[in-house]
């Protein structure tokens, strides 16, 4: 299981913005459970798959403003309906994680913390790096981006360009400025060390043991 931690940075310059962070990400379906307010500014949400987990993730970093903590591992079960009373590892581990985000001075307040140590330093350096590459990005390669998406995976370059009101060299041009392939990429290396930085389930002790 995944468990991401978001806190708001500033809050006491730029006011709660946590309310509105929870009406943009949504009901987010695909969160195993959705995001809600924990305390203060800060909001937690429970995931069993990185995919979901990632868009979520670099949505929210690409808005700016809040320190994102990522704990990869196993939970208590059965899981209480809100994320805010479960307990567990990945719990802890998500804790520790966005502390040090908030922590750390750096371009990318993403930290990943994960039962298998190395699997998740390894997400978090490409999650850091996808993220840098985003934040640089021209308004012109992020409307490229958002077209492609929002088209679908199955969807020609044509279609993207129609949508724009540009050339389909234009389309791709941004979107080779963008980096948008190499990020693709980027993210299923990410996506399996997040899967690796779950660590394999301990067996319970024996009584006697």
């Amino acid at each position: 299981m995944f468990v991401v931690t978001i806190d708001q940075q500033g809050s006491r310059t730029h006011g709660d913005r946590v309310d509105a962070l929870l009406s943009e990400l949504g009901a987010t379906p695909e969160a195993h459970r959705p995001f809600a307010r924990t305390v203060g500014d800060e909001v937690q949400a429970v995931y069993a798959d990185a995919v979901p987990l990632l868009d979520v993730v670099l949505r929210v970093l690409r808005g700016g403003g809040w320190s994102v903590g990522i704990g990869a591992g196993p939970v208590d079960e059965p899981l209480p309906a809100e994320a805010r009373a479960g307990s567990g590892a990945a719990f802890v581990l998500a804790r520790d994680a966005v502390e040090a985000a908030k922590s750390r001075q750096r371009a990318v307040p993403l930290v990943v913390r994960g039962q298998d140590e190395l699997a998740a330093s390894d997400a978090e350096a490409v999650l850091v790096l996808v993220a840098a590459i985003a934040a640089r990005r021209s308004p012109a390669g992020w409307d490229a981006i958002d077209a492609v998406r929002a088209a679908g995976a199955s969807a020609r370059q044509g279609e993207v360009a129609r949508t724009l009101g540009i050339s389909q060299q234009a389309v791709s041009q941004r979107l080779r400025t963008a980096l948008w392939a190499e990020e693709v990429a980027a993210r299923g290396a990410a996506e399996r060390l997040l899967a690796a930085a779950q660590g394999q389930p301990r067996p319970a002790r024996s009584p006697s043991s």
